[in-house]
């Protein structure tokens, strides 16, 4: 499949695909990776060799997502999708998730119809979403410079990931959504418990979007059962506080059979202004 809706990110010109390469008015040419992705990020825009998540942490959360235990989040995100855009506006309309990883939530919005692209700085994470999900258009990219044109997005998801509320603005359409998960107040909170002598609950309150409009919030909130030590150490190196945990925190926590913690994420939609 050609996409044919990136830009450059050196010049903003359209991309155009031939095969294996694209290329712009201006000859900046990418080429299209054996794992079926585009890697648009010039080594001038990156902060570190090899930004984003590395090839462990991309591995585990893999892992731990295969088992289903975000399941339900996901199955609220598609809906909600179906509910808003496929029901009311343009079922064909390209959609796009912002920071994708290895593209789990990416594919499960994929329908006969529309266009999915996925983008994340990680290029490990990337490889993987090019190589399983062939349905879908994926590149190495950051998302404070997104290689699409304005206004080209009706529905941007960004789960877990930064929200550069400019920029997102930017790529969605008039009337466009934007929709988010963020920690709601007990998330992982027993794990939470293991690290810190003191786990404090996540801030509600701090609004990452101020422009857009808040057209619908919820929150999804359930106990999650973790089978094996494996899946509890998978969950923990998905998060920021993954570093403070000691090896001896790793070691109790790889002991436990059928650890309960609470997933409480929280669901944002916001449109911009038609």
């Amino acid at each position: 499949m050609t996409a044919l809706h990136y830009t450059c990110p050196l010049c903003n010109l359209p991309l155009v695909g031939q095969e294996k390469l694209y290329r712009c008015e201006n000859n900046h040419s990418f080429d299209r990776a054996k794992e079926n992705y585009l890697n648009l990020l010039p080594v001038q825009f990156k902060h570190s060799k090899n930004p984003g998540d590395n090839k462990a942490m991309v591995n585990a959360r893999r892992e731990f997502l295969q088992q289903g235990y975000y399941q339900p989040l996901v199955d609220r995100l598609v809906a909600l999708y179906h509910e808003k855009i496929v029901l009311e506006v343009n079922k064909t309309a390209p959609i796009l998730d912002a920071g994708c990883g290895e593209g789990f939530y990416t594919h499960q919005h994929k329908t006969s119809e529309n266009t999915v692209y996925g983008v994340d700085i990680a290029k490990e994470a990337i490889k993987k979403a090019g190589k399983k999900y062939p349905q879908c258009h994926f590149s190495v990219a950051t998302l404070s410079k997104l290689p699409f044109a304005d206004n080209l997005f009706s529905w941007l998801v960004s789960v877990y990931a930064p929200i550069l509320e400019q920029e997102f603005t930017r790529v969605l359409s008039n009337g466009g959504f934007l929709l988010t998960v963020t920690p709601a107040k007990q998330h992982l909170m027993q794990l939470k418990q293991h690290i810190y002598n003191e786990a404090k609950e996540h801030d509600e309150e701090k609004l990452p979007v101020e422009h857009l409009t808040l057209v619908h919030q919820e929150s999804i909130s359930y106990p999650m059962h973790l089978k094996t030590g494996q899946d509890t150490l998978n969950l923990l190196s998905m998060t920021p506080f993954a570093f403070k945990a000691g090896e001896q925190v790793k070691k109790t926590l790889l002991s436990m059979e059928d650890f309960t913690c609470q997933a409480d994420f929280l669901i944002r939609l916001y449109q911009k202004a038609p």
